[in-house]
């Protein structure tokens, strides 16, 4: 009041200055704790904040858009709405808390309940019906999943299954002519079929394993046990059949002993001879048909490891036809000179053989586990297909892993067009009322509202892209199982 009193100025005029200014709303720190805009749903906040559904009727409900593609939205509630019935059904923080460590040791002896139980339960039934019983008895209370027993009576679980009952029929004939013989080479041939029959249990384990569900720990499934199972099979080939027949081989050279007739070795051998190849016969007729689906030929769908089970079978097997005529030829040899040296070449001959199997089968199990891509032409044909989409400008670091059992998982970053994203969300408003709401617009905060309100529908509108890409993505391709896009 006192600049405009003449007693101050007495000698000039008094203009007034008209000038804008400008709005600032509040800027937020990105780097400070917030968590008033999260959402949780309904089981969640039953399981953390111990609430009842009726507990969570009184509360806001919000639908969101579905992170699943089967449904199309489910139901939300803020996290601070849940955070405040919980203090006022539970009363403070600290009751909260005791609730949950409460609740957390009724589970853990309700199961370890249900542990004792089934352990008596079985106790009984062994002491009721006796061991040679007790096995079919579990089996008949612990169903097999369907899913299980369909893979063993198709694809790679049957030539898995044949191959073990004809691996363990020559080890046992084998291992007669051997005690009958003596010989070295015999004796490597009754070992390399008992680690084909082993190994190929092993294999079958791992089939069985790898059609399991994904759960809360294994969220992408089991199917990389094909590949482990496969990698233990391949140690199992080179511990316990390339170096007990080296073992034997060199033996037989250093303590050289006289072979008794070698008349039902040879029958043995011919008897496994038809029999290995038999097996290696369907192994290399599934190895064809899967090849031929996958639109590989024969050599690369065993170089790149697609089905694993099978490959073994066709190595083992490749590997036992070879010993077998190694093994025939090298006894032939010791019965028409007499000496036994021969034999025991023969024997280290199969143990050679059955390294360079098991050398194979380690390395690309090996690669397979460390997550190898897939064929460049597929992910080139991934990549054109969410190029050509209207609402991508550019698709950046393509990731395209194989997960074994035909499976693929993609990832690539996204770079959207945003005028496309929203002239989408436009298309699905009424133009008039924006125009009309926007000249309703008076305030800096009537503008702030409306703004976020549209900010948030567009924010929306492309998640519902990325939704879109990743379903069309997975329905042109069947076997991309996981698809990732990061928005640029």
């Amino acid at each position: 009041a006192w600049i405009g009193s003449s007693r101050f100025l007495p000698h000039y005029n008094l203009h007034l200055f008209s000038c804008a200014v400008r709005a600032v709303l509040k800027k937020r720190e990105y780097g400070a704790k917030y968590t008033q805009n999260n959402f949780i749903t309904a089981v969640r906040a039953m399981n953390e904040f111990c609430l009842k559904p009726s507990d969570l009727e009184q509360l806001r409900k919000i639908r969101r858009r579905s992170p699943h593609d089967d449904t199309e939205a489910f139901t939300v509630f803020l996290r601070s709405d849940v955070e405040a019935k919980a203090l006022d059904v539970w009363g403070s923080p600290e009751a909260l808390a005791r609730e949950r460590k409460l609740r957390k040791e009724v589970e853990r002896e309700y199961q370890e309940t249900i542990f004792l139980f089934l352990v008596f339960f079985f106790v009984c039934l062994f002491v009721s019906y006796g061991d040679q019983n007790f096995t079919f008895l579990c089996l008949c209370f612990i169903k097999p999943r369907s899913g299980k027993r369909t893979t063993f009576l198709q694809g790679p679980g049957k030539v898995v299954m044949v191959a073990i009952c004809i691996n363990g029929l020559n080890f046992f004939f084998k291992l007669l002519a051997w005690v009958y013989t003596g010989s070295a080479s015999m004796f490597s041939e009754a070992i390399h079929s008992l680690a084909d029959t082993c190994n190929q249990a092993l294999l079958a384990l791992g089939i069985s394993q790898s059609v399991r569900n994904p759960d809360a720990i294994h969220p992408y499934g089991f199917s990389n046990m094909r590949y482990i199972a496969s990698l233990i099979s391949g140690v199992g080939i080179f511990m316990m059949g390339a170096g007990l027949s080296w073992y034997h081989g060199i033996m037989g050279l250093l303590h050289p002993e006289p072979i008794e007739s070698l008349l039902w070795a040879y029958c043995i051998l011919a008897g496994s001879l038809v029999s290995e190849g038999a097996t290696l016969l369907v192994a290399i007729n599934e190895i064809k048909k899967s090849a031929h689906q996958h639109g590989l030929s024969f050599y690369e769908y065993v170089m790149q490891s697609r089905d694993p089970s099978t490959n073994v079978v066709l190595l083992e097997d490749t590997a036992a036809v070879l010993g077998v005529i190694l093994a025939a030829g090298c006894m032939g040899l010791t019965s028409l000179t007499g000496n036994p040296y021969y034999d025991s070449l023969g024997s280290l001959g199969v143990g050679t053989l059955l390294g360079a199997v098991s050398a194979f089968l380690i390395y690309t199990n090996t690669e397979a586990l460390l997550g190898r891509s897939i064929q460049a032409e597929r992910v080139q044909k991934l990549t054109e297909f969410l190029e050509n989409d209207p609402a991508v400008r550019a698709i950046h670091d393509v990731k395209a892993t194989d997960m074994g059992l035909s499976k693929v998982r993609f990832k690539a970053e996204v770079d959207f067009d945003g005028r496309v994203v929203t002239r989408s969300y436009l298309e699905k408003q009424d133009i008039d009322q924006i125009l009309n709401d926007i000249q309703q617009v008076k305030t800096p905060e009537e503008l702030e509202n409306f703004m976020l309100k549209h900010g948030e529908n567009i924010i929306d509108t492309l998640g519902a892209e990325v939704d879109r890409l990743e379903k069309e993505l997975k329905q042109r391709n069947p076997e991309v199982r996981h698809v990732d896009l990061e928005i640029l």
